[in-house]
């Protein structure tokens, strides 16, 4: 569903036969302010710089790049049934009432009124056959009436603007929930994902241990390896297989955390374990200007400065006369039949003029308000592109590092499963002790868990990347009377 700020065609109509009665629209038109953006992001070992027709990131269903089944299931469904969004939602839909009712102050009101009257009343004098005398009489009338204030200083139009800039805004804050929880929800799949690619390294690790203390148990049956050695390789294993059964805590909590997000009870949504991984995306990050127009807090911002600037015209407007006119036309008779008749009608008409002359620096406190509002407005918007700038910075750093860190844990790994399997050949030769087999199969788990922890924080970088970028939102959406970002289908919203 698509919806949609009112018209603008009737009020434009109102808006015209207001300055043709010689109004004006006071107070400061807009613009947005210039910031500086760098040219580019800062370069690094490995990254190409973007060149300003490169693309500028992820589009509309972004995390189908990590390739994930249970991601690409469930990521419709945040926008969709999740209570933070549908709440963003709501705040949305009350914007475009405002504006609406902002709207209806350019058009004059109509009214119609009736009324009917039977009277009854007695006379003083007596007569000898009916006692008092009695009459009875109908009386009525039926008026319309129209009353309007003209906007000769635009405080009406001002304050159109201030409500259409809140509700692009409430638009943006709409988009950047649905993002928020689209992030969310790619994060904690993807700890899930990571949780249970260690319970399968655990279970390896206990198959080999089980299958090592085998060796241990036959060797100490035979006399050759002093008892300890049992009991070390017993230990090893245990503390595998403990470990084992404590990432199914974690593990409950993400799915619980996964189905909330989703907008669902914790009991109704079962995710299988698997094994596979995500596949870490290449995002092209395009060049630092689009951040401006990708970023829907960044919108939110700009659009509630624009909002305040408005709310200037809006106060500057009270140091003007305000002027209403009426008119109320109808009929009147008693008694009532023959109400419509040409001979009962009635007619008014007025004007009402009215100039605050002395108030205390009410009005002028108002207006410095208003300013002081916009100046802080305009503060938040800097600082949020400015932080904005930041988050994207420390991406691509993080994953700059993380990647030259991933390919010597790599090395790290297959150094240390090549350890493991020498110190074990030794040891069933009788050439080293027990020891040296314990500390190179713990060495080899911890390089493996240690890859392991990288890879996770490379793809967890990846998606805060992809929503530092703005995921596949525009700006552009924003432009216009009408606003056209992804929203809860009908069937979703609230009865």
């Amino acid at each position: 569903m698509k919806t949609r700020l009112p018209s603008p065609l009737p009020a434009t109509l109102a808006v015209a036969l207001s300055l043709g009665l010689a109004g004006c629209m006071v107070g400061p038109d807009y613009h947005r302010p210039a910031v500086a953006v760098p040219a580019h992001y800062q370069p690094l070992p490995g990254w190409t710089p973007a060149s300003p027709g490169a693309a500028a990131g992820p589009k509309g269903d972004w995390w189908t790049a990590f390739h994930d089944p249970l991601l690409d299931r469930l990521e419709p469904m945040v926008s969709v049934s999740n209570q933070s969004v549908r709440q963003a939602y709501a705040n949305y839909r009350q914007a475009l009432a405002e504006v609406r009712l902002a709207r209806s102050g350019l058009f004059p009101v109509l009214g119609l009124t009736g009324s009917a009257t039977r009277q009854h009343s007695a006379s003083g004098n007596v007569s000898s056959s009916a006692g008092f005398g009695r009459s009875v009489s109908d009386s009525g009338s039926l008026e319309g009436n129209i009353s309007w204030a003209p906007d000769l200083w635009g405080e009406v139009r001002r304050g159109i603007e201030q409500n259409t800039a809140t509700a692009q805004a409430s638009e943006a804050t709409l988009a950047n929930a649905t993002l928020s929880e689209q992030i969310a929800l790619a994060t904690t799949v993807i700890e899930l994902r990571i949780n249970d690619a260690s319970a399968e390294l655990l279970r390896q690790t206990v198959a080999s241990d089980e299958q090592y203390l085998r060796v241990v148990t036959e060797k100490d049956r035979a006399g050759t390896v002093p008892p300890s050695d049992l009991i070390a390789a017993r230990t090893q294993l245990e503390n595998a297989q403990a470990s084992l059964i404590g990432l199914g805590v974690a593990r409950a909590q993400y799915a619980h955390a996964i189905a909330v997000l989703v907008g669902k009870n914790p009991q109704d949504l079962d995710i299988a374990p698997g094994t596979a991984l995500p596949t870490l995306p290449e995002i092209p990050v395009g060049v630092p200007s689009t951040l401006l127009q990708r970023r829907p807090d960044i919108a939110v911002a700009e659009r509630k400065m624009a909002a305040q600037n408005a709310a200037i015209g809006v106060a500057v407007a009270a140091y003007y006369p305000t002027i209403s006119l009426s008119a109320v036309a109808g009929f009147t008779q008693s008694p009532l039949a023959g109400l419509l008749h040409a001979a009962n009608r009635v007619w008014s008409l007025g004007a009402d003029v009215g100039q605050t002359l002395f108030d205390g620096g009410q009005r002028s406190a108002q207006v410095d308000a208003a300013r002081a509002a916009y100046d802080a407005a305009e503060a938040n918007y800097r600082g949020t592109v400015l932080s904005a700038f930041q988050n994207v910075e420390n991406d691509l750093s993080g994953l700059h590092v993380l990647a030259r860190q991933a390919e010597v844990l790599d090395a790290a790994v297959r150094d240390a499963t090549r350890g493991t399997e020498i110190a074990r050949r030794e040891y069933e030769a009788g050439t080293v002790d027990y020891t040296t087999v314990a500390t190179a199969q713990a060495t080899q788990l911890s390089a493996q868990q240690s890859a392991l922890s990288v890879q996770a924080q490379r793809l967890l970088s990846t998606a805060s990347l992809i929503g530092d970028l703005g995921g596949g939102w525009s700006a552009d959406a924003l432009q216009g009377a009408s606003v056209q970002s992804p929203r809860p289908t009908p069937s979703a919203q609230p009865h």
